[in-house]
Parts: C-alpha cells; structure tokens; sequence
C-alpha cells in the first residue's frame, strides 16, 4: 500500500498578519523616534543632521540608515508623518517580517542611489525613500499576488497617494527626487523578492510517497 504525504509548509514565524492594534502601536513608536530625533536635532543646534546622507562620500555611507530619521525641519517631518504613518501601518499589518524587508530594501536602495546621483557637498535628510517604497511596494505587491484585499488596498493606495510618484522626477530645488526614486525602485525590488511567484506556477505540489507493508 502505497501512502502519499503533501509538504504544504509552515508560515514562517512572524510572516503572518499582525493584530491591528498592535500594528497601529509599533508605528506611533515609530513615528515618535522620528519626532524625537527632530527635538533633539533643534535643541542641539541642528547637529544630528550631520549623520544625514553625505553624496559621494565613501566614509558617510553607512549613514543611509541614519538619513531616514532626520528631517531638515518641524515642516518637513510633518509632510512626512501622515504617509510614514499610514503607508508604514498597511505594510504592517502584512506582518512583521515583511515589513522589516520592504523597510531595509526600500531604505537601503533609496539611500544608495541618493549617494550615488545627489552632487557632492549635499546633505540628504528624511523618511520620504522609504515612504516611497512603502508606497509602491504596496502597489506591486497586489499585482502579484493578486489576492483581492491586497489589490483593493493598492488601488486605494494608489487614488490616495498616486500623486506621490512624480516625485521621482526632478522638481524644485531642494527636493530630493534621487532618493524618492530609489525608495520606489527598492519598494518594488522587496515587493518582487516577497511576492514573486514560483518559476513552476500550476505545477502539482510536491509530493513524497512511500511504501508501507501491511
């Protein structure tokens, strides 16, 4: 008699959606880093933005993950705080480890092209990379999944905050649209990495069977 056992896995811990509540707190945490940073930043005289992206400079790379929590100003982090606040929590609430390698990718891909395509001397400060690879992470990532709450949370996205996206395009002075575009190219590289599918799509399921007497 032959017997055949199907291999479906075991989600991954941490790979499963996190309660609401509890996703809510981890990012008015989170958001409060980055108003505390801003507070420390004004009462030290603007000395934390030293530790911002420094273009072109081998010795300030690792700052590409400083960078993120400074802003140039109280106007600046609240630009910031309604879409870090809002596209952060959708991608939590995905689960914790996905959250953590959209952020690190995101983060890591917009400050390195920052550094790369920013002219030397410049300082580049703020969340708005990784802001942009939340976004279209969350984008992407119903395209290929195609689940249809994730599809329906990406066109909501979308509408929202659709306009977001010129802003990888060169505008006003100041802006940084290099590290935009790298937060979006990193938000869809962590999508495909997370979401992609199987090279076998619709292949059966791996099975393993074996003999048992009886």
């Amino acid at each position: 008699m032959s017997t055949s056992l199907r291999h479906t896995g075991r989600p991954g811990a941490g790979n499963g959606p996190m309660p609401t509540m509890t996703a809510v707190l981890v990012m008015v945490i989170a958001l409060g880093v980055l108003w505390f940073s801003e507070l420390v930043d004004q009462l030290s005289g603007n000395r934390l933005d030293n530790y911002g992206i420094h273009a072109r400079e081998l010795d300030g790379l690792p700052e590409i993950y400083s960078a993120p929590l400074l802003h140039a100003g109280w106007d600046h982090l609240i630009a910031n705080s309604g879409p870090f606040f809002v596209l952060g929590l959708l991608v939590l609430l995905g689960g914790t480890v996905r959250w953590v390698v959209a952020t690190l990718v995101s983060v890591t891909v917009s400050g390195l092209t920052a550094w790369l395509l920013t002219p030397v001397n410049t300082i580049i400060l703020g969340a708005s990379g990784l802001i942009f690879g939340w976004l279209t992470y969350l984008l992407v990532r119903g395209l290929l999944t195609r689940r249809p709450v994730q599809v329906i949370m990406g066109v909501a996205v979308l509408v929202i905050y659709g306009g977001m996206i010129w802003g990888v395009l060169p505008g006003a002075a100041g802006i940084s649209w290099q590290a935009h575009l790298g937060g979006a190219i990193g938000g869809i590289l962590a999508a495909w990495l997370l979401h992609r599918r199987r090279a076998a799509v619709g292949a059966a399921p791996h099975t393993t069977s074996y003999a048992r007497r009886t």
